[in-house]
């Protein structure tokens, strides 16, 4: 199972057919290939620096001693480079995981503000200790060697995201040669000019005449066309590595999840007994405390012997508390059902039907759930479909409503969607941020899809087994 956090499609990035290509998402992608590529081709100025480095080594090793003949220097000279190249191996490869976190997380920082792909990063190396437990802890650096093979593996990526820019960059100056080619090319007839060049994926172009530009603005359509296309694709692959090499590890990322869903598990268990004891002192508890005074105050009007003196007021008071008595009932029974319903001691399939039967708008009903789940996950299951009517009658203005339950891989598949405007946001309240926590608590799933206009589909995946 996945994140127990909503997933909200909303409706702009449900742009069909070739108009996919020209929104804000396509830009965002264009943008993040430009910025990567640089990025992305910075590793490869370590093998630069590596030889910088240790020719100036060699440089300060030789030349530090006294000289040679002049039949020993050359021999002399391939040690002292020898020498240095195993210095700044060794010293790279102490500074290879830091430096590459360091780079990951610029990484990072551009997928969640470009593409929207937020990543947690690992957690940080400890500090405390002296140079050998500095030097240990960096060499068994899982996540920081992880993030150095993010940056070797990127490489064919960046080149994918080279190509995008490029074609982007160049299709958007081919397309204006026919617009300028008047302002710069107006020579006297007697004069010739060499040509100008466009730049196109299968070379490039020598233009020397007006009709020639055309040929250029052909081009660069087709290369502004494929851009996004291409940008889409890489970006894609990109945050397919990030997720996987840049990421706290999937041990790491389990044991965050899994602290997470106990943190909500413990929170929602702290708001429902708080949410149970309000109820019993705002309701039964009063309900309670008025039938004891008013049996206090008819056992006064009887005495303790003789007659009745006020038999009237008496009836009143025994009927008031007789009242109380099936009001306190009514409250209690109400909120056990809240804790438990009945209805669920049959299974599912009965609850689901009981709150279809109860609905204010047309249910249409379809459960095939041959193996009982756990208790924990039919009663999420219960309370969530229970919300989720609640919400469509309030606020959806819907007509009709669909509910689906289904048992898939080994996973229960609750699916409740309406007929109405749409528009459901769990940013905005209306209970869904409530159906996340409780789905996480068993490491669920939440899906929400409602673009405004309607219509409004929600899926809960839950282990079956949780």
């Amino acid at each position: 199972m996945g994140s127990a956090s909503p997933v909200t499609r909303p409706a702009g990035d449900r742009v069909p057919g070739r108009l996919a290509a020209f929104t804000t998402r396509a830009v965002r992608e264009l943008l993040f290939c430009l910025v990567e590529v640089p990025l992305g081709l910075c590793i490869l100025l370590i093998p630069a620096g590596l030889g910088i480095l240790s020719l100036g080594l060699t440089v300060l090793v030789h030349g530090s001693h006294p000289p040679q003949p002049a039949h020993a220097q050359p021999g002399g000279v391939v040690t002292a480079f020898g020498v240095a190249v195993i210095v700044v191996l060794l010293a790279l490869l102490f500074l290879a995981p830091r430096i590459a976190r360091r780079l990951g997380a610029v990484h990072r920082g551009l997928a969640a503000r470009l593409l929207g792909e937020h990543i947690a990063g690992p957690p940080p190396i400890r500090r405390d200790g002296g140079a050998g437990r500095w030097l240990t802890a960096t060499l068994r650096d899982g996540p920081g060697w992880r993030a150095a093979a993010y940056l070797l593996v990127k490489l064919p990526v960046t080149v994918g995201e080279a190509c995008a820019a490029i074609f982007a960059v160049f299709g958007l100056a081919n397309l204006t040669y026919p617009f300028w080619w008047h302002l710069f090319r107006n020579h006297p007839p007697n004069v010739r000019l060499s040509p100008v060049v466009a730049v196109t994926p299968f070379g490039s172009l020598q233009i020397a005449t007006f009709p020639g530009t055309f040929g250029a603005f052909a081009a660069g359509a087709a290369m502004v066309l494929a851009a996004p296309w291409l940008a889409r694709g890489v970006s894609s692959a990109d945050r397919w590595l990030m997720r996987g090499l840049l990421g706290p590890g999937r041990l790491a990322q389990r044991v965050a999840d899994l602290e997470h869903t106990r943190a909500l598990a413990v929170d929602d268990s702290a708001a429902m007994l708080r949410s149970l004891e309000r109820n019993l002192h705002d309701g039964a508890q009063i309900s309670l405390a008025t039938l004891a005074m008013n049996l206090g105050m008819a056992k006064e009007k009887l005495g303790s012997d003789g007659e009745v003196l006020d038999a009237p007021a008496v009836r009143e008071l025994v009927d008031a508390a007789h009242r109380g008595a099936k009001d306190a009932l009514s409250e209690l029974r109400s909120l056990a059902r809240g804790i438990h319903p009945p209805s669920l001691d049959n299974g599912l399939p009965d609850a689901l039907a009981t709150l279809a039967a109860g609905s204010v708008i047309p249910v249409e009903l379809d459960v095939d759930v041959p193996v009982r789940p756990r208790p924990a996950v039919e009663t999420i299951a219960y309370f969530c479909a229970a919300e989720l009517l609640a919400n469509a009658a309030k606020h959806s203005s819907a007509s009709k409503i669909k509910i689906r339950a289904a048992e898939r891989e080994d996973a229960l598949s609750l699916c409740v969607s309406d007929d109405g405007t749409g528009g459901a946001d769990p940013a905005r309240g209306s209970g869904l941020s409530g159906l996340a926590q409780r789905v996480a608590v068993v490491d669920g799933r939440l899906d929400i899809t409602s673009p405004p206009g309607g219509p409004t589909q929600v899926t809960l995946e839950l282990p079956l087994r949780a």
